[in-house]
C-alpha cells in the first residue's frame, strides 16, 4: 500500500477536523506545492473576506496544481495552513473545507499555523502541500 493513514488511539481523534495524525507513503514521485491562496488564475480573490470560501479556492489551487504534476488531490499527504489572525473559532471554516476536499479515509496530515498576515492584505489563508505520486 502506498499511503497509510494512521489514527492511534493515543493521540487526539483528528479525523473530525479533516486531517490525519500520520500519513505514511512510497511512491514514484514527491512533489512540493507552493503556498496556494484564494487568487484565481486571473489574481482575482475568490470568496472575499469569507474564511471557509478563501479555503476552498487555496485547496482548488492545490488540487489545480497536483493534477498539473500528474497526481489527484488523494496523492496529497501533507498540508501547512497558514490563517491570517486564527483563533478556534476559525476552526469549523477551515475543516469544512478540508473534508469536502479530502475523503475521511485519506485526509493528509496537516498543521495550521496563524499568522499576522499574508503576501497580500486580502489574503486569509495559505495552504502548502506536499504529494507521493504513486
Amino acid at each position: 500500500m502506498p499511503k497509510e493513514y494512521i489514527n492511534p488511539d493515543s493521540l487526539f481523534s483528528s479525523i473530525e477536523y479533516g486531517f490525519s495524525q500520520i500519513v505514511a507513503a512510497t511512491g514514484r514521485k514527491t512533489i512540493y506545492i507552493s503556498g496556494q491562496t484564494a487568487w484565481n488564475v486571473h489574481k482575482q480573490i475568490i470568496g472575499g473576506t469569507n474564511l471557509g470560501e478563501q479555503a476552498k479556492q487555496a485547496l482548488r489551487n492545490v488540487q489545480t496544481a497536483v493534477e498539473a504534476a500528474g497526481g489527484t488531490l488523494s496523492d496529497v499527504v501533507s498540508l501547512r495552513i497558514y490563517i491570517v489572525n486564527y483563533n478556534p473559532d476559525k476552526a469549523d471554516m477551515v475543516g469544512d473545507a478540508l473534508r469536502e476536499f479530502f475523503p475521511e479515509e485519506r485526509r493528509p496530515a496537516s498543521t495550521w499555523i496563524g499568522v499576522s498576515s499574508l503576501a497580500v492584505a486580502d489574503f486569509l489563508i495559505e495552504i502548502e502541500a506536499i504529494a507521493v505520486l504513486e
